[in-house]
């Protein structure tokens, strides 16, 4: 499909784009591309390895754009003034998003897998891309985060997988309306839940997406998801979850630290679990990315035994390291759900929290910061203390009135410990300064890749500390 054409990636190097673009490269497309990240000197090690493997980049200011035969991708939200995006518009190059042509590509291959939902997507990708390759199918995966089971020297940012067979399996975004675009053979539905759109938006989005499936598997504990499999009146489908009916049912589960273990019942026969990723939320993942598996004709035994070796994708609770006795924890958390589940997790072992979160834009607190705020009253005690920056912001024209401080506000109001620091740093030291033995510190956040970093940084200022950790 992409054979002989040339594309040109507008932030090659996001968690969209970068993955998608090693897609249609090895389908014999030529790629080149260009990113805010590199022209300000950030992220230099994933430029590197974009250019080492052919793809040449350029500074964000049209010069890449040389001929009107290439095709642009880049997202909608772009303005026409940004250089690339002018430059195409003068060479009347073709515009394209990422979902168009991620869509273009996942529509085309014989056999297709689609996870969506509001939370847990890249976990249940990553997840089944692995089950399946473990079972021989050779799939190509897209992904937006990396897959920890193919990291290796060679892949070091390995969010997606190029597979032989006619098989591939995506995450798709409900953010953008983009799922819309999509014709699975098979939908995975993980939840039904505010984030970008408002519920009314995302039940007609998630209901067309499990009904035009030929099979859809989805999350019987979310009552969301139930509404909407009740109102299609699907034929071919499976459920998964903790509640009674579900067809893959979880039980008999015994949460750990960094793991679990539980007992999945299917076909009327238990099977015996166990995870290398804590949390009862990647319990429902498994079960998702086991049924979704075997409705290609995986064998559930074969299914178990890989999701047994999954070891997890980057910054979802991504354990950074230890040092004198306090752990530091990077994680994607942005939503309401995605924190609950997070802090859940962490919540179900002692020791104090530090929970640093940068919001992943000004519209999203607009449309859920009193939600994010009751999120952290709600799962954190007084012990606990909760961090803010500004949102992340990359120009334009949004409306930036309401920020992190109503979020800050209203955990105080609600009596929460809370903070606010403009900058990033300051937040940091502020940790630092506070941190003591048997904390756990999280950096949760999404849309910025320098938080893995910033999680890093905190970790050494916290081992090259002189004045102890006792600080309260």
């Amino acid at each position: 499909m992409s054979e002989d054409k040339s594309y040109y990636f507008c932030g090659i190097g996001g968690s969209g784009m970068l993955p998608l673009a090693m897609i249609v490269k090895a389908a014999g497309a030529r790629v080149a591309g260009s990113d805010r990240a590199l022209d300000q000197g950030r992220l230099a090690d994933k430029f590197q390895w974009l250019q080492d493997r052919g793809i040449e980049l350029f500074d964000q200011d049209g010069s890449g754009l040389v001929d009107g035969g290439q095709i642009l991708i880049a997202s909608a939200a772009i303005e026409d003034s940004v250089p690339d995006v002018a430059r195409a518009i003068a060479l009347g190059c073709k515009r394209m998003t990422r979902a168009e042509l991620l869509a273009q590509h996942f529509n085309a291959v014989e056999h297709s897998i689609a996870v969506g939902g509001t939370s847990g997507k890249s976990t249940v990708t990553g997840m089944i891309g692995w089950i399946l390759t473990e079972a021989g199918r050779d799939p190509t995966i897209m992904n937006g985060a990396v897959m920890k089971n193919f990291v290796d020297s060679d892949a070091p940012f390995a969010s997606s997988r190029v597979g032989a067979g006619e098989l591939m399996v995506s995450e798709v975004d409900e953010s953008d309306g983009s799922i819309a675009l999509f014709d699975p053979e098979i939908a995975v539905l993980n939840n039904v839940s505010l984030d970008h759109k408002s519920l009314e938006e995302l039940r007609v989005l998630f209901g067309d997406f499990i009904a035009d499936a030929r099979y859809a598997v989805w999350n019987n504990d979310d009552e969301e998801s139930k509404a909407l499999v009740a109102s299609c009146g699907l034929e071919n489908a499976r459920s998964f979850g903790f509640s009674e009916g579900a067809d893959y049912q979880a039980s008999q589960v015994e949460e750990k630290a960094l793991g679990s273990s539980f007992s999945m019942r299917t076909g009327g026969v238990d099977y015996p679990v166990t995870l290398q990723i804590p949390g009862r939320h990647n319990i429902a993942n498994a079960l998702a990315a086991i049924a979704a598996s075997c409705a290609t004709g995986v064998p559930v035994d074969r299914a178990i035994a890989a999701i047994e070796g999954f070891v997890g994708l980057a910054r979802r609770f991504d354990i950074v390291g230890t040092a004198n006795g306090i752990t530091v924890i990077d994680d994607f958390g942005h939503n309401p759900d995605k924190i609950a589940a997070t802090l859940a997790t962490l919540k179900a072992f002692p020791g104090r929290i530090i929970a640093f979160f940068q919001p992943h834009g000004f519209g999203p607190i607009k449309k859920m910061g009193a939600e994010l705020a009751e999120v952290f009253s709600e799962n954190l005690d007084g012990d606990d203390r909760v961090i803010l920056c500004d949102p992340v912001y990359f120009g334009g024209t949004v409306d930036r009135t309401l920020g992190s401080q109503s979020i800050v506000d209203a955990i105080t109001a609600a009596g929460g410990s809370a903070a606010y620091f403009a900058e990033r740093q300051g937040c940091g030291d502020n940790i630092v300064e506070i941190a003591k033995t048997g904390d756990r510190i999280v950096i949760m956040g999404a849309r910025d890749d320098t938080l893995h970093i910033f999680a890093q940084s905190i970790l050494a200022a916290i081992a090259n500390d002189q004045r102890g950790t006792d600080a309260v």
